[in-house]
C-alpha cells in the first residue's frame, strides 16, 4: 500500500492568474471583436447612431399600441352626399319637414324635394333675406313654416301643392318706431303652437301663439277644389282658358288671392318683475291674493318691508365690509331680462291637463321659461280658458325655485326629462311624468349649453 509522505497542500493562487474584469464575459464576445473595435471618434458617432436608433423604436412601438387601442374602440359612422342641389345665391339656413328642404336664401326662400333634390318652388316677393327657418309637417302634403328675415320680422306660411302661402307677418305693426325684432322662434313638434321670444327698445316678451292647422287643410282643399272647378269651366272656350292660365300664373306668384285663418295669440309673458317690500298690513291681506296653497309662487306675496330689507342689507354689508373690498363687488343695479329659454311640453304630472280638455297625443300641453339670471322656472298651460286678455302677462301654474340661477335647460325628444343647469356648476335631471328627481350632479365647469 502506498502512504504519502507529506500532506496534500493546495498552491496559494497567484494574482497573475486571476481574470481581468474585461475577460469574465469573454464566453459572449464575438471572437472577432478585438479586431472590429471602431477607434474614437466613430466609437461615439455609433453609440449616438444606436441611442437615435432605440428612441426611434420606441416612439414605434407607443404608437402601434396607441393604434391598436383606437381600433378597439367604436369607430363613428363616415357619412358622404349621395346626391346636391343647386340654390341660387348664398344659402343662410336650411330646414327639413317630411320630403322637402326649404332654404332660405339671400333674396327669399326655395323648396326642394328630397327624392331628386330638384326646386319646386321659390318665393321672393318681399325681397328679403332670410335668416332662420323653422318647419313642421301638418298632414296632406302640408307644411307650416316659419321664417325670420334680416329685420327680425317673423314670417309664417302655409306651403301646399308646391306653392308658398303667406298667412300673416307674426310681429308686424303699424308704427315703425314700435317694432319689434325677433331673438328666437320654436315650434312645436307637430306644427301646433309656436313661440317667438320678441325684443323691443327697453324690454322682451315672449308670446306663443295657437296654430290652427285644421282649418288650414280643410281651407287649402276648399281652395283647390274651386281651383279645380274654375278650370273645368275655363276649358270650355279657348278665350277663357287662356285667361285663366294668366290669372293662375299671376297666383301662384303673388298669392294674394289665398286667405287662411290667423294665428290666436294664446299667452304674451314678460319677464318677472323684482321682489320688493310689502304693502300689505296684514297676514290676511296676502293670503287674499294667493290663489291657493297647493304649490310655491314667486315670492310677491310676503310681509318682508322694504325697510327691512335695506336695514338686513347694510348689517350684511358693515359684517363683510372686507371682504367685499376684497373682491371690488360693487352695487349694481338689476337689468331687465333680455333673453329666455322654453320650451314646450307633453301633458305629466308636473302640468296636468283638466278634465275638461280632451288631450290629445303628440300635443303640446304646457311650456317652460326661465329668464337669463332668474332662480325660478314656471310652467304655463296652454289649455286654459282665455278668461283675461293675452295682453296680459300671466301667472305661471306651477314654479320651480332653483338654488342658483338657471344658466341652460334642455328636454328630451320623448319631452319625459328635463335637465337644468345652474351658475354654480350643478346639472340635475328630472323625470316630468314622474315628478322625480333621475339626476343630480356638481361639476367644477362652468355650464353654457345643454
Amino acid at each position: 500500500v502506498y502512504i504519502r509522505k507529506h500532506a496534500l497542500e493546495i498552491p496559494p493562487p497567484s494574482e497573475k492568474d486571476w481574470l481581468r474584469d474585461e475577460e469574465e464575459n469573454f464566453f459572449l464576445q464575438d471572437p472577432d471583436g478585438k479586431r472590429a473595435a471602431l477607434p474614437q471618434p466613430f466609437r461615439m458617432v455609433s453609440k449616438l447612431v444606436m441611442l437615435v436608433f432605440e428612441n426611434a423604436m420606441e416612439i414605434i412601438e407607443r404608437r402601434e399600441m396607441l393604434q391598436e387601442a383606437q381600433k378597439l374602440k367604436v369607430q363613428p359612422t363616415k357619412c358622404f352626399p349621395t346626391a346636391e342641389f343647386q340654390v341660387t345665391g348664398r344659402a343662410n339656413c336650411l330646414a327639413v319637414s317630411g320630403t322637402c328642404i326649404f332654404v332660405g336664401l339671400p333674396m327669399g326662400l326655395a323648396a326642394f324635394k328630397v327624392p331628386d333634390c330638384k326646386e319646386v318652388c321659390a318665393w321672393d316677393a318681399a325681397r328679403t333675406e332670410i335668416c332662420a327657418i323653422r318647419a313642421s309637417h301638418v298632414g296632406n302634403e302640408c307644411h307650416v313654416l316659419l321664417a325670420v328675415d334680416e329685420m327680425g320680422l317673423v314670417w309664417l306660411f302655409c306651403f301646399q301643392e308646391e306653392t308658398f302661402l303667406l298667412v300673416k307677418i307674426l310681429n308686424e305693426v303699424e308704427d315703425i318706431s314700435k317694432q319689434s325684432t325677433c331673438v328666437e322662434v320654436v315650434l312645436s313638434p307637430g306644427g301646433d303652437f309656436t313661440g317667438v321670444l320678441l325684443q323691443g327698445n327697453t324690454k322682451a316678451w315672449l308670446e306663443i301663439y295657437q296654430l290652427p292647422k285644421d282649418s288650414w287643410l280643410k281651407e287649402m282643399e276648399k281652395n283647390s277644389r274651386a281651383a279645380c272647378r274654375e278650370k273645368r269651366s275655363s276649358w270650355t272656350s279657348g278665350v277663357l282658358r287662356l285667361a285663366f292660365l294668366l290669372q293662375g300664373s299671376a297666383v301662384s306668384a303673388s298669392n294674394a288671392d289665398a286667405k287662411l285663418s290667423l294665428p290666436v295669440l294664446l299667452l304674451k309673458v314678460e319677464p318677472h318683475k323684482p321682489v320688493t317690500g310689502s304693502s300689505f298690513t296684514s297676514p290676511l291681506d296676502a293670503l287674499k291674493e294667493m290663489d291657493d296653497d297647493s304649490m310655491l309662487g314667486l315670492g310677491y306675496n310676503h310681509l318682508i318691508r322694504a325697510s327691512q330689507w335695506k336695514q338686513h342689507e347694510a348689517i350684511f354689508c358693515s359684517t363683510y365690509q372686507k371682504h367685499l373690498q376684497a373682491t371690488g363687488e360693487r352695487e349694481s343695479k338689476e337689468e331687465t331680462p333680455r333673453h329666455a329659454t322654453f320650451h314646450f311640453l307633453l301633458p305629466s304630472w308636473i302640468l296636468q291637463v283638466g278634465p275638461e280638455v280632451k288631450a290629445q297625443p303628440g300635443v303640446p300641453a304646457g311650456i317652460s321659461v326661465h329668464w337669463d339670471g332668474s332662480h325660478n322656472l314656471c310652467f304655463y298651460s296652454l289649455h286654459h280658458p282665455l278668461k283675461e286678455r293675452a295682453d296680459s302677462d300671466p301667472s305661471p301654474d306651477v314654479v320651480w325655485p332653483c338654488a342658483a340661477p338657471l344658466v341652460c335647460s334642455a328636454v328630451s325628444c320623448c319631452s319625459r326629462y328635463l335637465a337644468l343647469a345652474c351658475e354654480d356648476a350643478t346639472i340635475t335631471i328630472w323625470d316630468k311624468h314622474l315628478g322625480e328627481l333621475v339626476l343630480w350632479d356638481p361639476f367644477e365647469i362652468t355650464v353654457h349649453n345643454l
